[in-house]
């Protein structure tokens, strides 16, 4: 019996805000796995380790949740005014499929880097010391992403006293720029029912007064009260429960329908990374996952975000936009929670800790835009090297 040899191919295992994936230069790829296709996406499940009917990737390099079963690929800019494409693959942990429907915001932390080590910026853009800005063209969205990478010694800056509730350890800071953050494709609106406010219906679970946003990724917002939270739940108060999170997918799957993402809701189970659901509350005390205390004077809102079926155990950097650009919009719910009002800036508390993020929102023509969403996050090599993978199908 013939059995399929392993093939090397070179790549890096970063950290990227609080999530975690396997980096490809894209020129590094097999011949076959550099454009779209089945290929590449057998290629990239194999190496987290998908799909897993025991939901653990043991055999791959995933760590079975959905903020470390994560691809990247990144390669020379596709478009004009930028320095590097980058596209993200969100591989399911126990199906058989690959995402690409949205972005990482998290790893998007990690791109800048990445490109500097790897000769994508020329070497007379990286100073001796201070910052090297990356643009960055985000592939399954089009849309840009500015980094602000740390340079000491003419290398990247890892290292650092920047904290960030979710990562144990602090880090340097990097500062990320989302431009024109809002889906407008096709003539497409950041609100694309129209309203700020819609009741969602549910059949057999309720109906919902519910935000629906196109802003860093399509979110649906729910107030906690109306889903008997508190809004200060942990992971395990959501994820220990099979019923809450069966309700919650059957929301986001009618979500998505009334956003227009999908015609049909049986169509919700292919497309596991888009919309995000998240619901809301005003400020209250709680004790974080790490045992934190955060008061309600700290936080301007509370919000937890489910990805992938399950509650994140921080927030995804893409959620963190969305909560960004829907504070800044008066009238929305994530506003209201907040206090109502204008504001450039929210500092909300999620299930690890609390997270400052900025955006300012003005109406034209009677649509809201937001120019851009501003956070920080960090990142860090994890491991560089190759990654070992039998050759099937590929």
């Amino acid at each position: 019996m013939a059995f399929a040899p392993q093939v090397r191919i070179p790549a890096t295992y970063m950290r990227g805000g609080t999530s975690k994936g396997v980096f490809f230069k894209l020129d590094e790829l097999p011949e076959s796995c550099r454009v779209p296709g089945a290929a590449r996406d057998a290629l990239l499940m194999r190496v987290i380790g998908s799909p897993d009917p025991y939901g653990k990737q043991i055999d791959g390099m995933g760590g079975a949740t959905s903020s470390t079963s994560k691809t990247v690929i990144v390669g020379p800019a596709t478009q004009a005014g930028h320095d590097v494409d980058y596209l993200f693959g969100q591989v399911s942990i126990d199906q058989k499929f690959v995402d690409w429907s949205g972005n990482c915001g998290n790893l998007s932390a990690a791109i800048g880097p990445f490109a500097i080590r790897n000769g994508l910026i020329p070497a007379d853009r990286i100073p001796r010391d201070g910052i090297c800005t990356v643009r960055i063209w985000q592939a399954n969205i089009k849309k840009t992403i500015v980094a602000h990478v740390p340079i000491t010694d003419g290398q990247v800056q890892e290292t650092g006293d920047f904290e960030l509730d979710g990562v144990t350890f602090p880090a340097a800071e990097i500062q990320l720029e989302f431009m024109d953050p809002a889906d407008d494709s096709d003539g497409g609106s950041m609100f694309p029912t129209g309203n700020l406010i819609d009741d969602l219906d549910v059949p057999g679970v309720g109906t919902f007064k519910a935000t629906m946003i196109n802003s860093g990724i399509p979110t649906i917002f729910i107030e906690a009260g109306a889903l008997d939270y508190q809004g200060t739940e942990l992971q395990d108060d959501i994820n220990n429960d099979a019923a809450a999170l069966a309700r919650f997918e059957k929301i986001r799957a009618h979500g998505a329908v009334k956003m227009g993402l999908i015609k049909h809701v049986d169509e919700a189970a292919a497309r596991q990374h888009t919309p995000k659901v998240a619901f809301v509350s005003a400020p209250k005390a709680y004790t974080s996952s790490s045992g934190k205390a955060i008061g309600a004077g700290d936080i301007d809102v509370l919000v937890r975000a489910l990805s992938m079926g399950k509650l994140h155990h921080a927030m995804m950097g893409t959620a963190s936009v969305a909560i960004a650009t829907a504070a800044a919009v008066p009238g929305t719910l994530v506003n209201l929670a907040a206090g109502g009002g204008e504001r450039e800036q929210v500092n909300f508390g999620h299930p690890s800790g609390t997270l400052r993020v900025g955006a300012k929102a003005r109406q034209v023509n009677g649509e809201w835009t937001v120019t851009k969403a501003i956070m920080s996050r960090s990142a860090r090599m994890l491991m560089d090297g190759g990654v070992w993978v039998p050759r099937e199908g590929f």
